[in-house]
């Protein structure tokens, strides 16, 4: 398996994105005309794919809001999972929201994604809320939390 490679989010790959969106969040997926959207949203709205053995192994992006960012998303194809891709494409969103002028990158991530709660946790994010039955059908909670980037945090 070669390295990662990360680069900006392109249009050509919006089908792709719809596919596996589809495959890691089947209840609650984006579409193309989300994917598209979202892409429109530039450069408040800014994704990352990364490319493993010329496939989308994983993606991500990040909202530029100011002194306060927040992940927009973040997947890794099942046959990625547990090689690091999600910790490297984190802290490559983190950096851009910290070159955007964010001291802080907020989340949101469902209470039984353990995988993914286990990972924002060891990147020092911090639990601030709960939202109950946010995510439907299901619902299931989503836990909030915020990490503090640049001077103000921890560097990762």
């Amino acid at each position: 398996m070669s390295a990662p490679t990360l680069r900006a989010l392109a249009w050509t790959d919006i089908p792709t994105l719809a596919r596996l969106e589809a495959e890691a969040f089947p209840d609650d997926a984006w579409s193309e005309a989300s994917w598209w959207a979202e892409l429109a949203g530039r450069p408040r709205r800014d994704y990352v794919v990364a490319e493993r053995d010329g496939a989308i192994a994983a993606y991500g992006g990040v909202d530029h809001g100011g002194t306060t960012a927040d992940l927009m998303t973040i997947a890794v194809t099942p046959d990625s999972r547990g090689s690091g891709l999600g910790g490297d494409l984190l802290a490559e969103l983190e950096s851009r929201a910290t070159r955007g002028g964010a001291e802080a990158m907020m989340l949101e991530v469902r209470a039984d994604n353990q995988p993914a709660r286990a990972l924002y946790e060891r990147r020092g994010y911090d639990v601030i809320t709960t939202r109950r039955n946010y995510y439907q059908p299901g619902n299931v909670d989503a836990i909030v939390m915020r990490k503090l980037l640049g001077e103000n945090g921890a560097h990762s």
